[in-house]
């Protein structure tokens, strides 16, 4: 057996930009070690053998894939969500909701969500600098994921304050707020029983309601709260997305000249800077090698995101920014794959291109200003501030 390379993640290098940190490693080895101060887990670093590793039963999520959490007795129930269990428990709950994250469902949802980023974008009116983090990329996919679930509206400002927390990586804000979330999951509910409507709670009621053992109270209410959550993702994407097109000016041009290659570059852009460098960890269910690493029973395993997009045999010239790239055989992993994909990749494709091209019509000036902050993350890419003028400033 060849070397295992190991990798820092406290590495200024790795932190600092990971998509490039990676390829010495992937370039020796399909699989490396990934270690930090009291862990280590494995990490599989090339695009052939991720896909197989992510579609692999051998391979499997459980609550062991997560940090323990530290919260009340009768909250722990609402925990065991999608995200933790495997085969045909996975399977039941996630045919349950799949119908209303289906790419024609994401499409009919569209002109919502236009309409949600022209307010948004109407609120920025007057102002020359703003902060987009906050003022625009966090705010959108919570909107629109509370009015797909079926969070009433005078309920959302919580619901925002939850999905900033996890846009932000605040861990310990978001187990402290774990009471309140169940609180108003169950809130959700119960107002949805009352006051049924076109939404995924609803749904979920009406199925409950004619098959009681499919569905669960206390699934029901782990379903509401994941999924919310679960659809922050854009947020940090469209930040990403917003620095990446800034700093390359060419391509920016490009998309501006013509808005329909909008759908192409929201794909390289997440190839690109993806949000999520490393998958949740699956656990070997089983001894398993990968090429001619023999990973044991019982260890964590995770997909650097980060270096399979970068992957040179999946990808011509990896390391290349290009809104044009051609879709080949091998796609970006930035929504995973297998059982476990992004359950709201097709949402997230949409809010992103309808976000992007609605802010780069409306302020052609669009520039960053000073303050950019990215908190050092080595599972996520992300950022927490991201000043930009809107109109290009007038010399004396």
């Amino acid at each position: 057996m060849s070397e295992v390379p190991e990798i820092q993640l406290t590495d200024p290098k790795v932190l600092r930009d990971p998509f490039t940190a990676y390829s010495p490693a992937r370039e020796r080895s399909p699989i490396a070690k990934l270690v930090a101060p009291g862990f280590s887990l494995w990490a599989v670093l090339r695009h052939e053998e991720a896909r197989k590793m992510l579609s692999d039963p051998r391979f499997a999520l459980s609550p062991a894939s997560y940090p323990p959490m530290d919260i009340p007795e009768h909250c722990r129930p609402y925990m065991r969500s999608m995200q933790v269990v495997e085969g045909p428990e996975h399977l039941r709950l996630r045919r349950l909701v799949s119908p209303a994250f289906t790419p024609r469902k994401a499409a009919a949802l569209r002109p919502g969500i236009e309409r949600l980023v022209e307010d948004l974008l109407d609120g920025l009116a007057g102002q020359s600098e703003i902060d987009l983090v906050t003022a625009f990329a966090r705010p959108l996919p919570v909107d629109v994921i509370c009015a797909l679930v079926g969070i009433a509206e005078a309920d959302r400002p919580r619901w925002r304050e939850y999905g900033t927390m996890v846009a932000a990586g605040d861990g310990p804000g978001l187990m402290k707020a774990v009471p309140e979330i169940v609180e108003d999951a169950l809130a959700a509910i119960a107002k949805r029983k009352l006051e049924p409507a076109e939404d995924v709670v609803s749904q979920l009621l009406q199925i409950q309601a004619e098959d009681g053992d499919r569905l669960s109270e206390t699934e029901l209410v782990s379903l509401v709260w994941q999924l919310v959550l679960g659809g922050q993702v854009p947020g940090n994407l469209i930040a990403n997305a917003v620095e990446v097109l800034l700093a390359h000016p060419g391509q920016l041009a490009e998309l501006r000249e013509d808005p329909s290659l909008m759908p192409g570059a929201v794909e390289e852009l997440m190839r690109w800077c993806s949000p999520q460098l490393l998958t949740v960890p699956r656990l070997t269910t089983t001894e398993v090698r990968i090429g001619d690493v023999t990973i044991p029973e019982g260890e964590p395993v995770t997909v650097a995101i980060a270096a399979t997009n970068r992957d040179p045999k999946a990808f011509a010239d990896p390391d290349v920014f290009d809104i044009r790239r051609a879709a080949g055989p091998a796609w970006h992993l930035a929504f995973a794959h297998g059982p476990h994909f992004c359950l709201g990749a097709s949402l997230a494709r949409v809010q992103t291109e309808v976000a992007l091209t609605a802010l780069l019509h409306r302020f052609p000036d669009l520039a960053l200003a000073d303050g950019l902050l990215r908190i050092p993350d080595p599972g996520t890419w992300r950022l927490n501030a991201l000043p930009v003028r809107l109109h290009a400033t007038v010399a004396n």
